[in-house]
């Protein structure tokens, strides 16, 4: 079998009152240097939401999502940001920030096929 590329996560978190801490895993961006590849998957459940946070705008956090997915597709359409290197777009992406939305540590994996890795992460962190 041939070597696996090794690429690196993060969980997508909503978090609506920054200062309590609390959040919900609502989306999943992956980078591979090796495989050029950088996504995000997101999925927000809003009865779910509703639940936790009645104060949440959700057309504000989709749209902010769809913007982090132009940055990930790279291009002038990302504005500033969307121009750099897909490395450093990843590392803009998901360094660590007091905002609505935020992400966890990122982790490492090893994969092929990040597409398939994407997909079983929302899975399982989000879905």
């Amino acid at each position: 079998m041939p070597d696996r590329e090794i690429y690196e996560f993060a969980i997508i978190r909503l978090v609506p009152k920054v200062e309590r801490g609390e959040f919900l895993n609502i989306g999943v961006i992956l980078f591979s240097k090796r495989l050029k590849y950088l996504a995000i998957k997101y999925h927000i459940d809003q009865v779910r939401l509703e639940a936790f946070s009645k104060e949440v705008d959700l057309q504000e956090i989709i749209d902010n999502l769809k913007a982090w997915d132009v940055i990930c597709q790279g291009g002038a359409d990302g504005g500033p940001i969307g121009k750099l290197e897909m490395h450093e777009r990843f590392r803009w992406l998901t360094a660590t920030r007091s905002t609505v939305i935020q992400c966890s540590a990122v982790h490492p994996g090893r994969s092929n096929d990040p597409q398939k890795v994407l997909d079983e992460l929302l899975e399982n962190f989000v879905l």
